[in-house]
């Protein structure tokens, strides 16, 4: 088979009739070969969701053909786009079946271990860091709704996308990203109130 120009491409996949067809279904078959290859690392993907990333990916390369600058050859364009919608699903499903702590479990007023990447940090260091934890600890503890604290739980410490929070919360993303910043204003209010500068505490968690 004939290597397509990006121009044939674009123009098959931009026309109808016989050609159309058959260009959607040459290009359906380059992805799944494309994703059988980029996937070949992430574990056994079964043979039917490789089918039905590349059908999604199909489709979402027709609707974006207009944003197609020709910088790179169309089949590498398109299966980027392939390879972001497998990747996207597959990260969703792994969290799919992962719970959110219940509130009632949720409680911080617990010595935290404390993680010294620096070799050259002495006892004074780790005393400030320790207090850091436990000031965070209070607040997150105290001043947070259970929202707030199950939603800073699941993101910060289960590592669990934004949008698998929200539809294990029952709500959306703009309304979790309103719960997230009210609950930081709600802990740097705290914190300042106990003489600890926020960046102070933020610097501390990046550290560590």
């Amino acid at each position: 088979m004939a290597v397509k120009s990006n121009e044939e491409w674009l123009g098959a996949l931009r026309g109808s009739g016989l050609e159309h067809q058959q260009a959607i279904e040459e290009l359906g078959e380059t992805l799944k070969r494309g994703l059988r290859y980029a996937l070949s690392s992430y574990g056994k993907v079964r043979a039917e969701d490789i089918d039905d990333f590349a059908q999604d990916a199909v489709l979402r390369v027709l609707d974006k053909l207009g944003t197609f600058q020709g910088r790179s050859r169309f089949t590498t364009w398109a299966h980027k786009v392939a390879v972001h919608i497998a990747l996207s699903e597959l990260r969703r499903r792994r969290w799919r079946d992962v719970p959110l702590l219940p509130p009632k479990e949720l409680s911080f007023n617990q010595e935290a271990p404390v993680d010294v990447r620096d070799e050259d940090e002495g006892p004074e260091e780790r005393t400030i860091r320790r207090e850091m934890m436990r000031l965070v600890s209070e607040a997150i503890d105290n001043d947070l709704t259970d929202r707030q604290r199950q939603a800073m739980v699941a993101i910060v410490l289960q590592g669990m996308p934004l949008g698998e929070v929200a539809a294990h919360m029952d709500t959306n993303a703009n309304a979790l990203y309103k719960l997230l910043h009210d609950a930081r204003k709600r802990l740097k209010r705290r914190l300042t109130e106990a003489g600890m500068p926020p960046e102070d505490i933020l610097a501390a968690f990046q550290d560590g």
